[in-house]
């Protein structure tokens, strides 16, 4: 059975961080990590989004504006060697660039091979900084400054293959193909503001900034939920009065995370680093396998299946990743609890203030009422208005035929 860290890929507002607090309540043998890659996606000298672009003291303030790829891989790899079982849930599209960008490799993550006779082959390459700087000067987080002969980031790294692709049961991916970059993000007289695109090379057909051999030294699990539901609960996060306090002050469709969910997915398939087998679906084939045995078993969590029945689908969730299941794993009721939810939360305030207030995670009475995709509207524009309610229905038809391909790989019980 893997005793790997777990890593439950996922994209925002998919009750993730409820489901987090179930294996929060086993400290003594799981040690929980929230959502490290965030720190190197928004903040970091590798950052990829540009939520923080034009706000430096914001992304200073964070205490996070030094991490990179490589500090949170270090960090799990630190949290490892306590002995007990890591668990991390994290939001997937923070591993890849976004807007279906070609992806080349974090810098400081990059790998080079040392020339003969030179040993530590696998040491990690610091050179050529973020930003790839020629004849320019490179500091030890690995962030360059600006060259001296005024090119930077001109190009982006080639092509990046094809992505996407896996297959099953018929399926294939959406977005199986992207375009050379070749145009340089956000630059002014060639030379660029922002970190990305990198000047590092592509692993043909990875569509994230992780290379290969560290995405194997993860047990990967994945959760969703349908856009109906995650789109409109993440922009009430980004508006008054929860703006405030989240930092978050506008909706970017572009963080969804469906799409880099399916890609990532589907790469993990084709690399046979999970797969063929799928967690409670003997009927299910998975066909683009590059696994003939199972290592991994594919294990898809849809938070409303585990809204509905919290029991069974932990209790599935557990057999399939390696842990002892236990019913109190759904009860999180004493002080220690709720002071532990707050200091493993705090980073991200005001987005997982139900899931610090919770107590337990028990069957909810009704599932949810089928609705006409004209009721959703109606409901959306009350709350938010015709602009915000336009705004969300785009992102939800953006987002579900990704979320119905993951869906049907999703535990049965």
């Amino acid at each position: 059975m893997s005793t790997k860290p777990i890593f439950v890929a996922t994209h925002p507002r998919a009750c993730s961080t409820a489901f987090e607090r179930v294996f929060m309540t086993q400290r003594a043998t799981i040690q929980c990590v929230h959502e490290p890659f965030g720190d190197a996606f928004y903040y970091g000298p590798e950052r990829l989004s540009d939520r923080f672009e034009d706000d430096e003291q914001a992304r200073v303030d964070s205490g996070f504006s030094q991490s990179t790829y490589r500090t949170v891989v270090e960090r799990l790899e630190g949290e490892a060697s306590e002995g007990k079982r890591v668990f991390i849930k994290d939001i997937d599209h923070y591993l890849l660039p976004p807007a279906g960008k070609p992806a080349s490799i974090a810098p400081s993550l990059r790998r080079i091979k040392r020339g003969v006779g030179t040993a530590n082959s696998d040491n990690h390459a610091q050179a050529n900084g973020v930003n790839g700087a020629v004849n320019g000067t490179v500091h030890a987080n690995g962030h360059a400054t600006a060259p001296t002969n005024g090119v930077t980031n001109g190009t982006a790294n080639g092509t990046n293959g094809t992505v996407g692709n896996g297959v099953a049961n018929g399926v294939s991916g959406v977005n199986g193909h992207h375009d050379t970059n070749g145009t340089a993000n956000g630059t002014t007289n060639s030379v660029s503001h922002r970190p990305y695109p990198y000047d590092t090379p592509a692993e043909p057909g990875n569509p994230t900034v992780m290379p290969r051999e560290i995405q194997e030294r993860f047990h990967f699990a994945f959760l969703i939920r349908d856009p109906h539901f995650s789109v409109p609960s993440y922009y009430r996060c980004t508006i008054p009065p929860l703006d405030a306090v989240t930092g978050f002050h506008n909706y970017d469709p572009l963080e969804a995370g469906y799409d880099e969910l399916r890609r990532h997915f589907d790469y993990l398939v084709r690399e046979g680093l999970v797969g063929p087998r799928v967690a409670t679906r003997p009927d299910l084939q998975v066909e683009n396998c590059g696994a003939k045995e199972t290592v991994h078993e594919i294990c898809v969590i849809d938070a409303d299946d585990m809204l509905d029945a919290p029991a069974p689908t932990i209790e599935a969730f557990c057999k399939s990743v390696g842990l002892p299941y236990d019913p109190s794993l759904l009860t999180w009721d004493t002080q220690e609890d709720y002071d532990f939810a707050c200091f493993c939360f705090e980073k991200w305030r005001g987005f997982h203030n139900d899931a610090i207030e919770s107590k337990a995670l028990v069957a909810r009475q009704h599932k949810h009422a089928v609705k006409t995709e004209e009721e959703f509207d109606a409901e959306w524009t009350k709350k938010y208005g015709p602009k915000a309610a336009a705004l969300i229905r785009k992102a939800v038809d953006d987002n579900m035929e990704d979320y119905l391909y993951l869906k049907q790989f999703a535990v049965k019980v």
